[in-house]
């Protein structure tokens, strides 16, 4: 018996082997179906997809023997992956004297033996598909074709598996840094927010104190910081409702009527029914009340606000069909310009508008809330004409 050398490669060979987090796991179907397959092909009792660790061979399937692993220095396996031709064929151990006294060809009677290097596109050889018999032979042409076209597509399997992992890896990744960045977020606004309310307070203070002493331009100054600090807040504010909006993703869905639904967003804006409108619907729907309610909030925020009509009007209504849930909100406030009205649901974006106190939006309202309909599997559209007002619209999946 001859023992196999080591590839002049090995330590390349070994590091790529690991990498694909193969040896040791468990039988699956995909690899034990192929080797089931092989043997019926090629008609002999053992077929094997084995990695070649450093100092063993691991049977990633064993179709015919029960064992998982054996020593490196007597596999077949590990001459296998010395020759550069696609098929390595031992006809008959026995009379060949890398494997004359071979404990395989004694325990297992290892006669016969056909194995394809599984080779990467580095080059570089796993392990192989093999077949054993217990008798001298020969295979067919078309055998030894099939033996290496399915080899070829172990390969293939093997890095489907190792992409896969690579790609949860790296999406486990996202979530992580995503939360990460989301507790940040939360946490920085939080602290922002109270010094913030202390410089809002402080000057407003100090324009109403009695016998106020300041100059004009004192005053002038005092306003601009009022008007920076109220657009930081805006800032923060949105932020957060932003970074909490999917936090709404994970509630339950609920029955819940439409009146109810339509009711509630009206309380929170205070609004009376000649500022506020929409069609009697007692219906009960199923669905995520928080995530609706949420979009609903903010595009009513954005009627009122970017409406400078003396009544400004909301109108809410709800329709639906076989697949989802369909939500309008109509205002008749100043509208958005045509060549604006793709550009609305973009991070930061807030087309130069400034609502009825003459402030600029943040531009992550609309953000948020396209980024919540579509994690709802729905869709959002914007219909606007300026002086008219504007409806947006969202669907919902049931």
């Amino acid at each position: 018996m001859i023992k196999p050398d080591f590839p002049k490669n090995e330590l390349e060979r070994i590091s790529c082997v690991k990498k694909y987090n193969l040896l040791d796991t468990l039988p699956e179907s995909d690899f034990d179906n192929i080797t089931s397959l092989v043997a019926t092909i090629c008609d002999v009792p053992i077929s094997l997809i084995t990695l070649l660790d450093t100092d063993r061979n691991f049977l990633k399937s064993h179709h015919g023997i029960d064992i998982q692993e054996s020593p490196r220095d007597i596999s077949f396996c590990g001459h296998a992956i010395l020759h550069e031709d696609n098929i390595f064929i031992v006809e008959d151990a026995r009379e060949d004297i890398r494997f004359k006294d071979n404990p395989l060809v004694d325990g297992f009677k290892a006669i016969f033996y056909a194995g394809v290097p599984l080779r990467n596109t580095d080059g570089l050889a796993l392990g192989t598909l093999c077949i054993y018999d217990h008798k001298p032979r020969q295979l067919t042409k078309l055998q030894k074709k099939a033996l290496i076209t399915i080899a070829k597509q172990v390969i293939n399997l093997f890095d489907l598996k190792l992409n896969n992992r690579l790609l949860a890896d790296s999406k486990q990744e996202l979530l992580d840094r995503n939360a990460e960045l989301n507790k940040f977020a939360s946490h920085v606004s939080h602290d922002l927010k109270s010094p913030l309310a202390n410089i809002m307070s402080l000057t407003s203070f100090l324009k109403e104190e009695e016998d106020n002493t300041l100059t004009e331009a004192s005053v002038e100054y005092i306003n601009y910081i009022e008007e920076s600090a109220e657009s930081l807040k805006n800032y923060i504010d949105g932020i957060l409702i932003h970074y909490k909006a999917n936090e709404l993703l994970n509630a339950d869905k609920e029955y819940i009527a439409i009146d109810t639904l339509f009711s509630s967003v009206q309380r929170i804006h205070l609004l009376d029914d000649k500022h506020f409108k929409t069609t009697p619907n007692s219906a009960l729907i199923f669905i995520n009340k928080a995530a609706v309610t949420q979009v609903l909030i903010n595009l009513v925020d954005n009627a009122l606000k970017y409406n400078n009509k003396p009544n400004p009007e909301v109108v809410l209504n709800y329709s639906e069909d076989s697949n989802f849930h369909i939500f309008s909100v109509t205002d008749n406030g100043n509208g958005i310009p045509a060549n604006q009205q793709d550009e609305v649901f973009k991070l930061f974006n807030n087309n130069n508008q400034t609502d009825v106190s003459g402030k600029k939006g943040t531009g992550i309202g609309l953000f948020t809330v396209k980024n919540l309909v579509k994690k709802l599997n729905g869709t959002i559209t914007l219909q606007s004409k300026i002086d008219v007002g504007s409806t947006f619209t969202f669907t919902i999946s049931k």
